[in-house]
């Protein structure tokens, strides 16, 4: 297991940014595909972005061109810059990691609540 704490979320409105962040103290990360989840209520977690050891990213589409992902491989830290937000962003984001075993997404900490009000 590899613990990661999120932080960054909070209370903005639409058109506006925030920037999460998730951290750890294992220096594993640098090997590690990274992710963002998000979840609201009654509904499945879902992928957001993804950012492979290498740095290559991919988004879902409905953020693509608003929200940003990135690593810092030697703070064992993963980012995401989101921009332009809208009211269907609000949800607890997750920072995620990739078993190299299974290659199942695990890591499901307390998450980040993100809410965007109009």
């Amino acid at each position: 297991q590899v613990p990661f704490v999120e932080s960054g979320g909070g209370l903005v409105q639409p058109g506006e940014s925030l920037g999460l962040s998730c951290g750890t103290s294992n220096s594993v990360f640098n090997r590690l595909n990274m992710a963002w989840y998000r979840q609201t209520p009654g509904k499945t977690r879902d992928l957001v972005a993804s950012i492979d050891r290498t740095g290559t990213t991919n988004y879902v589409d409905d953020v693509k061109g608003r929200f940003t992902i990135s690593r810092d491989n030697a703070m064992n830290k993963l980012y995401l810059q989101m921009n332009n937000l809208k009211p269907e962003d609000t949800a607890v984001y997750y920072c995620a990691w990739q078993s190299a075993n299974t290659g199942l997404w695990q890591g499901w900490g307390q998450g980040t609540q993100v809410t965007v009000y109009s």
